[in-house]
Parts: structure tokens; C-alpha cells; sequence
């Protein structure tokens, strides 16, 4: 029997497999890189183990470290979570060489759906329906052109050796099928190493549904019904539900029994999720797409309609114990909704962010509903640009989807998260979509959504909150600590100016014990506003609202939403527009080019240093014609809101 687990992963997922370990009375192994020696996975665990930097080749990705780490403390088993080595057969089958159970499938199911092509020829063979198309191993740019006519436009072009929509490419017009390959394989071949294609029928208005199979090493195998898994943006998911609102109960019998015969037709073992894609407008017509070999990300949904913990019955089934429970005894119960938050700014092209979680509120819960909150991060946590960017996920259950859509925007409003920039604002503005309320969904839904969403404006609530906390520290500074407008005599308002957003009118806030007004930047209101803590009364209403500051900036999240009020620069603090022409990195992040050189004269708009963070690489440009004196070098990690260089304008009469 299974005593000592080793969880080869971090965050949300080393934290959550952490939890039924402690339930089962498992002892639990953490590791982890230099960049999460104070984790909050590493804080749970009963032991801890360091596998080397932060970069996760260096570390998460060493196959010998984490065996070594295993051996080391005495681990029965490993739990690889997702992403990481969850799916890598090497991993796999070294464990197995050491003598440490997998909390995984067989090597074999490992490889066979790890490559699309042969898992595609696997299932075929059990009758399993898959998209029309072509698909063998080495297919050339010839084969796949040859064979679109009859395939049928639109087309999906697809990488077999990877995921995550790197490489894919749809086609619509025959005359440009040629290109799209070229370019899909050379994608192919840089993202995976392996630049093998295969060709599908692309299916009209497509929604992504899973199905979640659990099966023992007995050769028993049953389903615990579908998640709807279609809010994606660029194949990233979003947000996730259970059931899905599409599939009517005979449907759902026959998706599951498909999902049963794919995991028989590799002899899987474990937990599995079979992924299905189906057309919005054909409900009753299902094809099989992959098979995900791993726990998803999204599993807290099927846990709560079901009532089954997966972390459980991995360890029941590596103990050779046999499923007890029978096909017949899984009832789904209610809806489910799971939100995945990001460290990404949606209003900027949702680009990666990053830096010291000031504040951090979750709304309560439990891990068995109503709502239950997975996260790896605690306040201070440092979230930087070296692993995924989601930092925690918010699931709610209620007894129909209606109510547990409002309940989900309810528990968004009470995540409240400050010190850097998060998509909890654009979850709930996707919940409030009228097409997401109806359950009228396809997977480019987010796509059409994404170009609408704008940050929202600050409310009068948002500055009277920063306000008064000001007001708090300027007191606890002295008078002689601050220039918040403390003087002799009476009591006077103290007067505080948040900039601007750009050109835009700044916004004064006038405090006088609970009177606040706040006037500027299209607002215009006064009241009676009062801080406690973290709870907001204004006008005699009480909320929940966390106020945290990083340097001149006051990160306010509440019912309202997440705003970043930065205090108008005093020209004490700005003199001769000290931070005119100032390039700063919008994330954390390392810099991977700089195209310019000391001292150089350049243009307004000129690349000057490029950054990468999280594997997208971002060029930052000169504000304004001018000489750049460089701050940074090649290789160097930067923080957000870090100076890189500066580019001083051309002097009056300078030639």
C-alpha cells in the first residue's frame, strides 16, 4: 500500500494533490526550483526537496532530479499533476525502473495517445468516431494537398506530435492549403521537435467536449460524465463547466461509452479525460479528438457534480484496489462552473504579468462546495515569467447552471488578488455575455469576445477606498512624512490627487473624517465612506475590499472590480520630467535582444529591447526621438515596472 507520495509538480495542483494525501493519511514529498523555496506547496507538504533553478529544464523537467528525489526520501509513488512530465513516457518508465509506482497509466497508453496519428488508428480500431480526414505517418506536403478535396474545406491542418494549438492551421480556400502546410510543419517541427502532419475535416461551429474515464488495473472502465470545455481563447481554456448544457441524456450515454472503448483500446489504467469535439448545430454527432493521459486541470468540476474524489481513486487504483463503484451508480448532481485565473492583462492583449501578490482574498469555501478555491499562491508570493501563468482556479456548484453562473460572478467579486494585473475582471465579463448565459457556445466564442472587453473605469467607491487608506498611512507617517495637506489648526480635508489614466483629467479626492467627494476623470460624487480593515461602508452599505500599495500605486479590488490608482507625481517627485522617455518592462520577464547599442540616436517607435516572459516575446519601443542610454543587457532578468533603458530627446539646436 501506498504511505509516501512524491508530487513531482507545483502550484495550484501540488497544493490540491497535497489535500487528499493528508485525508487518506499519506505522507506527501514536495519539490521544487529556487524560484518556489518559500511555495506554498512546499509550506503543505511533509518533506520538501530542491531539484536546481528556476528554469524548469533545469529543475520540474529533470527526469533523474525528481527519480533522485523519490528514492532520497523514500516515496512509494509519484503524482506528476499537469503539464510538466505528466504525459512523458521516459518519466514514466524510469520510475517504473526504480521501483516507485506512477500515478499515471501505462507507458504504453503514454505513448500511443501521445502521438495523435497513432492514437487516432487506436481508437478507429474500437469503433470510436473520429473527424474525417487522413492520417498516417510520414505523410508529405503532396499527400495532405492531394487529399483535401475529399476531406472536404474547411480543413484543419495538425501537428501529431503536440498540442495546445501550436502548429494548427484552418483553411478555407484550396489556393492557399499549400502555404498553411509549409508553415505548419516548419511550426511543428520548432514547437515539438517532430514536424509529422495530419489532416481533418474542419467541423462547423465546433464545441470541446471531455469526458472523464476512470478504470482499474481489473480491466474494469467507467465514465463520470462530460465537461464542456468551449470557453477557450487561442485553445487556451478559460472556463470550464460540468455538465455540458448540449447533450441530451442519450447523447451523454453514448459520448460516455465512446470515451470507455478509447481508454480500452490502449488498456488504460488511472484517471483519463477523452476529448470530443462536436458541432453546435449537430449535437447527436460526436468525434473523437485525443485522449489527455493525465488529471485535467479542470477535474474540480466532475468532482463536485459527482461527488468522487480522482486524487482518491488514482491511489485506490495504484493499490491494485477495483473500482467500487459500478457505471450505473454515477449520478451527476447539479452544475459546476470553474473559472482559471491568470497572471495576464486582457485590456493589453492579454499579456503576461507578474510581480508580489500585495493582497490576496479568496471567498470562502471548501473543496467540496459550494465554492472551492485551488490555488498555489498565498500573500507575497512572488508570481514571476518562468512557469504557466495561471495562479489559481474558482469552482462553484449550485443545483442548476443559472444559479451557478451568479454564483460564479459572486465568487469572482470576492476573489480579490492586487499587486499585478489578473483576468478576473474579463471572467466576469464573460459571464455576463448573453450568448455564455444561454449556453449558446462554440470554441472561437472568446475569440470574438476577447477584441470587445475594455478594463473597467475606476468607481467613485474604488477612490474612496484608496483614499482612506492614504489617509490611514499618512497619519501613522506623522505630520512631517507626508503631503496629504496636514496643517495647524482645525481640521481641514485632506485633499488627494490619483493621475490619470494618459491625457485624462486627474481625480481629487477630498477626505474629512467619513465625508469623502471625489471629483475628476468623469466622477462626481460625494458621501460618507469608511475603511476597517478590509471592509468598505459607504453610505452605509458594507463590502468586502482589499487596498493594497506598492509605491505610489493603490491596487483596489472589490465588488466593483481590480483598479490600479497611481497618485499624481508632485513636482517635487518629477522635476524636469525626470521619468520622460523612461522604457520599462510591462512584465517580469528576461531580456532576449537588444537591437540597439549605448548612446545610439533613435526614432520614436525604434525597437530598443526585446523581453520575453512566459515563451512570449515582447518588444518595447523608444516614446519619442532621441538618445537611448541602455539599463539592461542580454540574458538579464527584469521585474515589472523595471527602467531599461532611457531615451533623452534631442536637445534645441542640436544638429
Amino acid at each position: 500500500m501506498i504511505e509516501k507520495v512524491l508530487i513531482a509538480n507545483r502550484g495550484e495542483i501540488a497544493c490540491r494533490v497535497i489535500e487528499t494525501l493528508r485525508e487518506q493519511g499519506i505522507a506527501s514529498v514536495a519539490v521544487y526550483s529556487d524560484a518556489d523555496a518559500d511555495a506554498r506547496h512546499v509550506r503543505l507538504a511533509d518533506e520538501a526537496v530542491r531539484l536546481g533553478p528556476a528554469a524548469a529544464t533545469e529543475s520540474y523537467l529533470r527526469i533523474d532530479a525528481v527519480v533522485d528525489a523519490a528514492r532520497a526520501t523514500g516515496a512509494d509513488a509519484v503524482h506528476p499533476g499537469y503539464g510538466f512530465l505528466s504525459e512523458n513516457a521516459a518519466f514514466a518508465r524510469a520510475l517504473d525502473a526504480a521501483g516507485i509506482e506512477f500515478l499515471g497509466p501505462p507507458v504504453a497508453a503514454i505513448e500511443t495517445m501521445g502521438d495523435k496519428i497513432t492514437a487516432r488508428a487506436a481508437v478507429v480500431e474500437r469503433d470510436v468516431p473520429v473527424v474525417p480526414g487522413i492520417s498516417r505517418p510520414g505523410l508529405t506536403d503532396a499527400d495532405l494537398i492531394a487529399a483535401a478535396d475529399d476531406i472536404g474545406f474547411p480543413v484543419l491542418i495538425k501537428p501529431s506530435a503536440g498540442g495546445g494549438g501550436k502548429g494548427m492551421h484552418r483553411v478555407q480556400n484550396p489556393a492557399d492549403l499549400p502555404a498553411a502546410v509549409a508553415a505548419a510543419r516548419r511550426e511543428a517541427a520548432a514547437a515539438f521537435g517532430d514536424d509529422t502532419l495530419f489532416m481533418e475535416h474542419f467541423v462547423d461551429t465546433p464545441r470541446h467536449i471531455e469526458v472523464q474515464v476512470l478504470a482499474d488495473k481489473h480491466g474494469n472502465v467507467i465514465h463520470l460524465g462530460e465537461r464542456e470545455c468551449s470557453l477557450q481563447r487561442r485553445h487556451q481554456k478559460v472556463i470550464e463547466e460540468a455538465p455540458s448544457a448540449l447533450l441530451d441524456a442519450a447523447t451523454r450515454e453514448r459520448i460516455g461509452r465512446a470515451a470507455c472503448d478509447a481508454a480500452r483500446s490502449v488498456g488504460y489504467t488511472g484517471v483519463g479525460t477523452v476529448e470530443f469535439i462536436v458541432s453546435a448545430h449537430r449535437p447527436d454527432e460526436f468525434f473523437f479528438m485525443e485522449m489527455n493521459t493525465r488529471l485535467q486541470v479542470e477535474h474540480p468540476v466532475t468532482e463536485l457534480v459527482t461527488g468522487i474524489d480522482l486524487v482518491q481513486q488514482q491511489i485506490r487504483v495504484a493499490n491494485g484496489e477495483k473500482l467500487g463503484i459500478a457505471q450505473d451508480e454515477i449520478t451527476l448532481t447539479g452544475h459546476a462552473v470553474e473559472a482559471r485565473i491568470y497572471a495576464e492583462d486582457p485590456a493589453a492583449g492579454f499579456l503576461p504579468t507578474g510581480g508580489t501578490v500585495t493582497g490576496l482574498r479568496y471567498p470562502r469555501g471548501d473543496r467540496r462546495g459550494p465554492i472551492r478555491v485551488d490555488t498555489g499562491i498565498v500573500d507575497g508570493s512572488v508570481v514571476g515569467s518562468d512557469y504557466d501563468p495561471m495562479l489559481a482556479k474558482v469552482i462553484v456548484h449550485a443545483t442548476d447552471r443559472e444559479q451557478a453562473l451568479r454564483r460564479l460572478d459572486e465568487a469572482l467579486s470576492a476573489t480579490q488578488l492586487t499587486g499585478l494585473r489578473t483576468n478576473v475582471d474579463f471572467c466576469r465579463f464573460v459571464l455576463d455575455d448573453a450568448d455564455v448565459v444561454s449556453g449558446n457556445l462554440d470554441t472561437e466564442l472568446l475569440d470574438r469576445l476577447a477584441p470587445t472587453y475594455t478594463r473597467p473605469e475606476p468607481t467613485a467607491r474604488a477612490y474612496a477606498a484608496a483614499a482612506l487608506r492614504a489617509v490611514a498611512d499618512s497619519r501613522s507617517e506623522g505630520p512631517w512624512g507626508t503631503e496629504t495637506g496636514w496643517r495647524i489648526g482645525g481640521a481641514a480635508p485632506v485633499i488627494i490627487r490619483f493621475a490619470g489614466a494618459g491625457a485624462a483629467e486627474a481625480v481629487t479626492v477630498s477626505v474629512l473624517g467619513d465625508t469623502v467627494t471625489v471629483h475628476g476623470g468623469g466622477i462626481d460624487w460625494d458621501g460618507t465612506a469608511r475603511l476597517d480593515g478590509e471592509r468598505l461602508t459607504v453610505d452605509g452599505r458594507t463590502s468586502p475590499v482589499t487596498v493594497a500599495v506598492t509605491g505610489g500605486t493603490y491596487w483596489v479590488s472589490g465588488v466593483d472590480g481590480s483598479f490600479e490608482l497611481s497618485l499624481a507625481r508632485s513636482a517635487s517627485k518629477d522635476r524636469d520630467g525626470a521619468h520622460d522617455g523612461e522604457v520599462t518592462s510591462p512584465m517580469p520577464g528576461a531580456v532576449v535582444a537588444v537591437p540597439v547599442t549605448d548612446g545610439q540616436a533613435v526614432s520614436k517607435g525604434e525597437t530598443v529591447v526585446i523581453i520575453e516572459a512566459m515563451k512570449m516575446e515582447q518588444p518595447l519601443t523608444a516614446p519619442h526621438d532621441g538618445t537611448v542610454t541602455l539599463a539592461v543587457r542580454v540574458g538579464e532578468k527584469v521585474n515589472a515596472a523595471q527602467v531599461l533603458a532611457v531615451v533623452a530627446p534631442e536637445q534645441a539646436g542640436e544638429n
